[in-house]
């Protein structure tokens, strides 16, 4: 019989996916601000987790590029342009393979359009997907609402950043947890983002 799915995640075999976190994007998205928090407490545990990090920007000619304050050093990370509503493409499919990627933690804009659909498409290829909650937002919370519930019924695993990082380094023995420790010293802005999920 074949062992049921529970989420289990290693830094081994984690991926870490920025989607679209664009400066275009800021005067309409819910709670921008408090997204962009949590997505660079995300970034900064992957450098210090040795978790690789894959990044996308919607049409950046028109949107322009990723916000600053993720603090994503373009030297050192490659963003993929794109303008399709998924961050899976032949590049990205070869890079999670090289990486031996199992899983993978998403953040990002919008959580109807790019999550979701990143969301099952990597469902297809067989990864383990982590959405995190107070990380992903919309223009509509409506939209977002039903979109984590669609993700959620296909099989993603939605949790909050501070679980997900305390999944990840399992133990307070772990070298690297006084530096982790640090990002969550001050828990994640409250939004409100997470009192909208719906209940099962």
């Amino acid at each position: 019989m074949a062992s049921r799915r529970v989420g289990q995640i290693s830094v081994r075999t984690a991926s870490l996916f920025l989607c679209d976190m664009q400066e275009k994007f800021r005067p309409n998205i819910q709670y921008f601000p408090q997204i962009v928090e949590v997505a660079r407490r995300m970034f900064r545990a992957a450098e210090n987790l040795d978790i690789p990090v894959i990044a996308t920007e919607q049409y950046p000619k028109g949107l322009g590029p990723t916000i600053p304050e993720i603090g994503l050093d373009r030297s050192k990370y490659e963003v993929h342009a794109k303008t399709c509503f998924t961050m899976v493409s032949p590049v990205v499919e070869q890079q999670l393979k090289y990486q031996g990627t199992k899983s993978v933690i998403l953040c990002g804009i919008e959580t109807q359009a790019c999550i979701q659909q990143t969301t099952l498409d990597l469902l297809e290829r067989d990864f383990d997907v982590h959405v995190i909650a107070d990380g992903c937002s919309s223009r509509s919370m409506v939209d977002r609402m039903f979109a984590i519930e669609r993700m959620r019924q296909s099989g993603a695993f939605i949790t909050t950043s501070e679980a997900m990082l305390l999944q990840l380094l399992q133990d307070s023995k772990n070298p690297k947890f006084k530096d982790v420790q640090k990002l969550i010293m001050t828990s994640a802005p409250d939004s409100g983002l997470l009192s909208k999920i719906p209940e099962n």
